[in-house]
């Protein structure tokens, strides 16, 4: 699977302009390693509350690129109840965070092609 789908991406650029494109790209690699930053807050934490809603808003991130892995990922986290995930909470907030390494390298070869 790619890391980043060609249909929903040529959607946002048709959508938000080329033009717009770096700066949309931009925001993505910043608030993304945030959004982890604070997702590893929560589960330190235990705030299921702060967990639930950095694992949204990485999904709607994702999903407006079309990066489906990291968005699904995301999603799972969103929807899995942290006193669930237990133990496993940090480990699965690295897989997302590699998840989203995959999908930065990506945006980071369009914005500069």
């Amino acid at each position: 699977m790619a890391v980043i789908d060609e249909q929903v991406f040529a959607a946002l650029v048709d959508s938000a302009g080329a033009d717009f494109m770096p700066e949309l790209i931009d925001s993505f690699l910043e608030d993304g390693p945030q959004g982890l930053a604070a997702l590893r807050a929560a589960v330190a934490a235990g705030d299921a509350a702060a967990f639930r809603r950095g694992a949204h808003s990485l999904k709607s991130n994702g999903v407006t690129f079309g990066a489906r892995a990291f968005a699904d990922t995301a999603r799972e986290l969103e929807h899995t109840p942290l006193a669930e995930l237990g133990g496993t909470a940090a480990a699965r907030v690295d897989a997302l965070g590699a998840l989203f390494d995959a999908v930065a390298a990506a945006l980071r070869e369009r914005r500069h092609a």
